[in-house]
């Protein structure tokens, strides 16, 4: 018999992190342990309000699914038990933790041994001298990922691109641009050899990326959650962005990973604004991603104790004593 259990915790933002959806200063994340014997695995959630997740509601979810779990239902029972979302991918992650302490085994994911990653840096939305400030002092990072999203975005990518002439950029614009600005927008992208731009329009209104050339790579994020969002999204997106948050776990992110790569897209692994927890399984799942965006504790001014270990812009795999 198992026993699980659902604690929130709060983890400072170093400053505070903006997108063009709004601010933030803490990440609130709930961390589910599932216990069997005297083994313990671990995971961690974001509950996401885009996604009409709250603390209260991911945790109503958790404990529904309780009953299933302690009486022994695996990851692929999982799948069909309960939707997508922050709640099973808590619990899924902690399926594979367990699993991984009960066999001594680590997760490899079928795998070669994982290596170190290099990450994407992101930088907050702001005004064009302070993003030209938050550029030139990581301009020695090779990737930065940058927060965009409004009526009046090229002068502050022409200062981010100033600020760090060297870095490959990523401009994440979180559903912040329009019909009416997209190609004006993509087209200073390209100057600017932008090496990606996520998700410039809102989810379920980006038809219009199928009629437009771009010589920059597109990726959808919040247009995609599951293997099953994919099929609408050929032709319009060149690229997908894998959040653990989003599929609902490692398991069903496997499922949409491989999928994706049939179809034909490139691949990003991303995160929420989390702890090295709930980055430590989606490390592994990015061994072989096309783009890497995990620096969600890079973001933090406290991280967890068993910390993920990040070398210059090196995210390095997790250690037994965190995850896996």
């Amino acid at each position: 018999m198992r026993d699980l259990s659902v604690k929130g915790e709060m983890f400072p933002i170093a400053g505070s992190f903006v997108i063009a959806r709004g601010s933030k200063t803490e990440a609130a994340v709930l961390t589910v342990e599932i216990t069997e014997g005297d083994h313990t695995g671990r995971g961690e959630c974001v509950p996401y309000l885009r996604y009409g997740e709250t603390l209260e509601s991911v945790r109503d979810q958790i404990a529904m699914a309780g009953p299933a779990i302690k009486g022994g239902a695996g990851r692929r029972e999982l799948l069909d038990l309960m939707p997508a979302g922050a709640a099973r991918n808590a619990i899924d992650c902690a399926l594979w933790d367990l699993e991984a302490k009960i066999s001594g085994k680590r997760v490899l994911l079928g795998r070669n041994e994982p290596q170190g990653l290099v990450t994407a840096y992101t930088l907050s939305l702001s005004d064009p001298d302070k993003m030209f400030e938050q550029a030139k002092q990581n301009a020695w990072r090779p990737l930065l990922k940058v927060k965009v999203g409004t009526s009046d975005d090229a002068a502050r990518m022409r200062a981010v691109a100033a600020g760090a002439p060297d870095s490959r950029i990523i401009l994440d614009a979180n559903e912040g641009w329009t019909p009416q600005n997209l190609e004006a927008n993509l087209a200073l992208a390209a100057e600017l050899n932008v090496a990606l731009v996520e998700q410039p329009l809102k989810a379920g209104e980006d038809e219009v990326l199928g009629r437009i050339d771009h010589k920059v790579p597109i990726c959808a994020d919040e247009s995609v959650h599951t293997e099953r969002d994919l099929k609408a999204l050929v032709g319009l997106y060149d690229a997908i962005n894998i959040k653990l948050d989003k599929t609902g776990g490692l398991t069903a992110a496997l499922i949409l990973q491989t999928r994706a790569r049939e179809l034909g897209f490139n691949i990003m692994v991303g995160c929420m604004v989390g702890t090295s927890l709930a980055m430590a399984p989606a490390v592994l799942l990015a061994q072989d991603a096309d783009f890497v965006d995990l620096d969600g504790p890079l973001l933090l001014a406290r991280d967890r104790e068993e910390a993920l270990v990040y070398e210059g812009s090196l995210v390095l795999p997790p250690r037994a004593e965190l995850w896996g």
